[in-house]
């Protein structure tokens, strides 16, 4: 038997390549996803790529209540139940130290990946059938201080105080609720990260993050989406309110 099989997803941040990668595992393992992301034309080609009747998207700024209460709706509507939800929409701001970091920006990356969250947990949980399980995205900077990124690390290290909250809250329907925490991964964020750091010199920026990493590589996107599946599956139905570290040795130095 798949190990999703029967069960209703929704992912947020679906365009993005953890999400992306994750919802085609999720089908795969016999699930129906819905994906929820601020872009229609990007939801569309990650839909038309995936090439399933099992997966709708919406469209949605995760931090608006308006449009979470939207999305959670729309997702018991289309599959009549949410049996895993995977709390994943966030962005990167920008490279500058505290001092010079632009107010406005700090405000949307608060705005994305704090009360994102929250909003989400706050509004699926009510409709989440027994026994499901939260994935919540956070990072290796939900645990550790990274120069030049405050907003990103304050951001999430405040995922892990919703997600351990949550877990406590939701135990008694039998809900988990966990984070994950990559190390830097493979993907568009961190090729911003890298540019951000140093303009033109992404490539050596990208030397440094990898060699102070033990296994002296990033993630890929799929390595995290199998993290991601484990916790959506009964293979971890004794795991809530854990921060689950998948960083190559990173955060053991």
């Amino acid at each position: 038997m798949k190990q999703l099989e029967n069960k209703v997803a929704i992912i947020t941040g679906g365009a993005g390549s953890i999400g992306k990668t994750t919802a085609k595992l999720f089908l795969e393992e016999g699930a129906k996803v819905l994906l929820v992301d601020i872009s229609e034309d990007l939801l569309r080609e990650v839909v038309n790529e995936l090439k399933s009747e099992n997966v709708e998207y919406c469209v949605a700024d995760v931090s608006k209540s308006a449009d979470v209460e939207r999305y959670v709706k729309e997702g018991v509507n289309l599959f009549g139940k949410i049996d895993v939800f995977f709390n994943n929409a966030g962005i990167e701001g920008v490279v500058k130290p505290i001092i010079d970091y632009p107010e406005d920006v700090f405000d949307k990356v608060i705005a994305i990946n704090v009360k994102g969250m929250w909003l989400g947990n706050k509004y699926v949980l009510p409709k989440m059938n027994e026994g499901g399980s939260i994935i919540m995205t956070s990072s290796v900077a939900g645990l550790l201080g990274f120069a030049n990124l405050g907003a990103y690390a304050t951001s999430k290290h405040a995922v892990v105080g919703i997600m351990r909250t949550s877990a406590i809250e939701a135990a008694p329907l039998k809900i988990r609720v966990n984070s994950v925490h990559p190390s830097p991964v493979n993907n568009r964020m961190m090729r911003s990260i890298e540019e951000g750091a140093s303009a033109d010199h992404g490539e050596d920026v990208k030397k440094q993050f990898e060699a102070s990493i033990p296994l002296n590589r990033y993630a890929e996107p799929i390595e995290i989406a199998n993290l991601v599946l484990f916790l959506a599956s009964d293979q971890s139905k004794f795991i809530t309110g854990t921060t689950q570290v998948i960083d190559g040795g990173m955060c053991a130095q």
